[in-house]
């Protein structure tokens, strides 16, 4: 038996048939059962298998992870559930684009700390800057609180994507 603890983090993958339905029956059991999802992805990995993968970021207890493992593993379109958080080492990345509206010093220091987090310069305009960044969750999190008092008005976020490192596949 699982020890129950306190709710923490977990990324999970999901290989599922792609087909019509699969994403709406993964989410419905999420929903049903009042698990929250912190982050959702979803493409086709190998077209010719017509497979997808989806990424969900949730809080869970470790006992509650192994239920929505066992849950999702009893759906028809699932082939395999992995905790990525847990089961392997992984990298977990994450693309945000990032709107500061600013002028004078703000300007400048917007673009001094974008540097510094080694985001892109993907559009701009006298009044704004939008940043492409790309990494962890956390180092996106952090971009996000410094551009706040310097202007920010817009963020939009990709959710989550991890892989095994190494060798190890899915």
């Amino acid at each position: 038996m699982i020890e129950d603890k306190p709710a923490e983090r977990r990324c999970i993958a999901i290989l599922v048939d792609n087909e019509a339905g699969a994403l709406a029956r993964v989410i419905g059991l999420f929903s049903g059962r009042g698990y929250n999802i912190d982050s959702l992805t979803v493409a086709e990995v190998d077209p010719e298998k017509h497979t997808s993968r989806i990424t969900i970021v949730t809080q869970a207890t470790p006992m509650i992870v192994e239920q929505i493992k066992a849950q999702l593993n009893r759906l028809v379109p699932v082939q395999s559930v992995v905790d990525m958080t847990t089961e392997y080492e992984s990298v977990e990345r994450e693309l945000a684009l990032v709107k500061v509206c600013c002028t004078g010093e703000k300007r400048v220091e917007s673009l001094r700390l974008s540097e510094v987090f080694r985001a892109h310069v993907v559009d701009t305009t006298h009044e704004s800057f939008v940043f492409e960044l790309t990494g962890a969750p956390s180092k996106l999190d952090a971009f996000v609180n410094l551009m706040r008092p310097l202007g920010l008005v817009d963020v939009s976020r990709t959710g989550v994507v991890a892989i095994a490192r190494g060798s190890e596949i899915m």
